[in-house]
């Protein structure tokens, strides 16, 4: 427990000594949801024009405007629902997800993009996580180019394992085993735990393979690892091996998104206000979005603490090449002399 307690600490300590990572995420976040919600603002603008109706949605919610909007909706406007309000928006992404729900056709885009550019992201953050220490612009960069490639590869095989676990297991469980299970049930209560149930055997599948996947980004960037099969099989290996503390550590950092969410539960706001109130609403709807990719980025700072301290040692780790910048492993091959003299 000591050892995992350390390293979720060390994880969130490198994740606050590098603003300017979870600055950027942030910033590239919104600045992605800028084009559609322009493009939503106008249809909005163009219903409401100068209508009573328009003076009525200034001052709260206009219930009668939006359900003859969402009628006529297509496109993007469509996902203009009343579940993008507050909370609701985190639950209907819950419910989704745990449901293998479909994405709407108009955001399959918008989410491609971002995941490319997130795909992108991660190899510089942890690299720069690893390091532990300040590196410039332009080797962050570097690295993030260097990844993305490699990690496009990886992406495929992740893409498998989840086509697995949600086309197949995911149908086997809910709707063979689920509808064979309760095709006589009468007490729902009985129907209602059985769900719970098979929630939490899906969803420690799929912790696993996410953590699986995790560790063959970390272990492809500490030890400068070319091969991404090979990054999935000895992150495969380290989680086996380690099962207590990779487990216990994405337990741990799953208690802290837990309690982020819980927290924008309480403050989210409603759809009721206008001028200073809705401006509130959107500063705590920011702040969420923060503290959430915060916590994302702890995961893997918290991860790559884990492995470091685990197995990233002169011993074990493979020899670099020679070929600059060094991997973050060969990095502290190198100042190990140093540190031992002092």
């Amino acid at each position: 427990m000591a050892t995992i307690y350390a390293a979720f600490r060390d994880g969130a300590g490198r994740v606050f000594r590098a603003p300017s990572v979870l600055l950027g995420v942030f910033l590239v976040t919104l600045l992605m949801a800028v084009p559609p919600g322009i493009v939503i603002q106008n249809s909005i603008s163009s219903s409401l024009g100068h209508s009573q109706d328009a003076d009525t949605a200034a001052t709260g919610v206009n219930t009668e405007w939006w359900d003859r909007f969402s009628e006529t909706a297509t496109g993007l406007d469509g996902t203009f629902a009343p579940t993008i309000i507050g909370f609701g928006a985190v639950l209907d992404n819950l419910s989704r997800f745990v449901d293998n729900g479909a994405v709407p056709p108009v955001l399959l885009g918008l989410v491609a993009a971002y995941l490319l550019i997130w795909l992108f992201l991660v190899g510089g953050a942890i690299d720069r996580y690893a390091r532990n220490r300040p590196t410039r612009a332009q080797a962050f960069f570097g690295t993030c180019g260097v990844y993305f490639w490699r990690f496009l590869r990886l992406a495929i095989v992740a893409l498998i394992g989840y086509a697995f676990l949600f086309g197949l297991i995911h149908g086997w469980l809910f709707d063979g085993f689920y509808g064979w299970a309760t095709d006589d049930l009468t007490v729902e209560r009985t129907a209602f735990l059985l769900r719970l149930g098979l929630y939490a055997v899906f969803g420690a599948v799929l912790v696993f393979w996410n953590v699986v996947m995790d560790y063959a980004k970390i272990r492809a960037v500490v030890e400068d690892r070319h091969s991404m099969l090979g990054s999935v099989l000895a992150a495969w290996r380290f989680v086996v091996g380690h099962p207590l503390r990779t487990g216990g550590l994405y337990l741990l950092n799953g208690v802290m998104f837990l309690a982020v969410v819980a927290v924008y539960a309480g403050l989210a706001p409603g759809a009721a206000g206008a001028g200073p109130m809705a401006w509130l609403g959107f500063a705590v709807g920011q702040v969420y979005l923060l503290a959430r990719l915060a916590v994302k980025l702890g995961f893997y700072a918290s991860q790559t603490a884990m492995f470091q301290r685990s197995l990233a040692h002169v011993d074990y780790t493979a020899a670099p090449m020679p070929v600059w910048p060094d991997s973050p492993a060969a990095e502290a091959i190198g100042n190990a002399p140093a540190a031992n003299l002092q």
